[in-house]
């Protein structure tokens, strides 16, 4: 059995890390690691807490017209936010489309400049 202990990062796949980084950092409020190294192209590592979200300017395999409307329907990161209210307040006024889960839970979903998924949580 393995000896699995947390996350560490996650991945996201983009077109332009600067239209990407305003969204993450400035609207998301996600701070960047000055300390990724030059991996021979273009990206961010954003930091969670103890994990990090890496943003990577690639080409996509995906084709975004395949993506379901609903985020949590497709592939996505889950987060946990403090204030979900807060968070639908600083979208909204950034002009960022989402819809609350379907679950009934205090939950969210929207999606990058990209079209990625991102799930956020409100914490208990």
């Amino acid at each position: 059995m393995a000896n699995i202990q947390s996350i560490l990062h996650g991945s996201v796949i983009v077109a332009d890390i600067e239209v990407s980084k305003r969204f993450y950092c400035d609207v998301l409020g996600l701070a960047a690691d000055a300390d990724r190294p030059d991996l021979g192209f273009p990206g961010l590592w954003l930091e969670i807490g103890s994990q990090q979200i890496h943003l990577m300017e690639l080409p996509h395999p995906d084709p975004a017209d395949s993506r379901s409307v609903y985020g949590g329907r497709d592939r996505h990161l889950a987060m946990a936010v403090t204030d979900l209210d807060q968070l639908l307040q600083q979208l909204a006024a950034a002009g960022i489309v989402y819809s609350v889960s379907k679950s009934g839970r205090k939950a969210m979903f929207c999606r990058d400049p990209d079209g990625n998924a991102l799930e956020f949580v409100q914490a208990s």
